[in-house]
């Protein structure tokens, strides 16, 4: 049997998202789009429980996860990254913030396979030592509409504006062309860039839209939801494959090391 990588994908406190009745006893949740994603293109999704307290369950968990899924949610806490609260930041997590940041500088240190999509994204940038807007509409010039929301009627799966695809990436690559439609669901974004990052799509008001690292290790971060557009879009489906690749990859180069050794 061919193997499977195993993805880790952190999950969110409930009491974190709206409307949540108060008398629900404390719990982690994940959208189950992004299991289902991963799932697809033949990984085994993994649950992380936000054991903020126990870095060394989290660091166990973490050494045996061949690659690592940031989803979308709540706002990034503007602690996490040394900036005062904004009066339009949302709602945060930040048990989930000390998870994910966590997480993503083991990879970033390790080479682990990263794929993160919306707060994803802003997490990878976080952890790279970059910045963001709390809300763009608010902190960022002329910016055009991003937050197209469910809860405000959009459709999950809407393509709300294009992004341009910059020469030279991994998403020009797999996707094949200079420039795609892609659903928008945030108020936030990438202000000051990471180290070891580049910007590899822009939207037209000149917001970064997706970012790589600059190394060979897998480490793309896109600020839509490609999970709602694999079925139906190839160059989507192609950047999971490849994450789900880079991961199984990272697997045996793992496995060859300690039988070296």
């Amino acid at each position: 049997m061919q193997h499977r990588p195993v993805i880790g994908i952190p999950t969110q406190n409930l009491q974190s998202i709206d409307r949540i009745p108060e008398d629900l006893p404390a719990s982690w949740v994940m959208n189950q789009r992004y299991f289902l994603a991963c799932t697809s293109v033949g990984a085994l999704p993994w649950m992380v429980p936000l054991l903020d307290d126990d870095p060394e369950t989290l660091r166990g968990i973490y050494d045996n996860l061949d690659g690592i899924f940031l989803a979308g949610g709540v706002d990034v806490d503007p602690s996490s990254y040394g900036d005062d609260r904004h009066d339009l930041c949302g709602r945060t997590d930040l048990p989930r913030d000390y998870v994910e940041l966590q997480f993503a500088r083991w990879a970033l240190e390790d080479g682990k396979p990263v794929l993160g999509v919306c707060r994803g994204m802003q997490v990878i940038n976080v952890a790279a030592g970059g910045t963001l807007y709390q809300d763009c509409a608010d902190q960022y010039p002329d910016a055009i509409k991003h937050d197209y929301f469910p809860g405000a009627g959009w459709a999950r799966d809407y393509l709300a504006h294009e992004v341009r695809l910059e020469e030279g990436t991994r998403l020009r690559r797999l996707f094949g062309a200079d420039e795609v439609m892609v659903n928008s669901m945030h108020h936030q974004g990438i202000r000051r860039m990471g180290r070891g990052l580049t910007a590899s799509a822009v939207s037209p008001d000149g917001l970064v839209e997706a970012v790589e690292g600059t190394g060979d290790a897998f480490l793309v971060g896109v600020q839509w939801h490609p999970e709602m557009l694999i079925d139906t879009d190839e160059g989507t489906r192609r950047l999971f494959e490849e994450f789900i690749e880079s991961a199984n990859e990272f697997h045996f180069q793992g496995s060859r090391t300690l039988a070296v050794a």
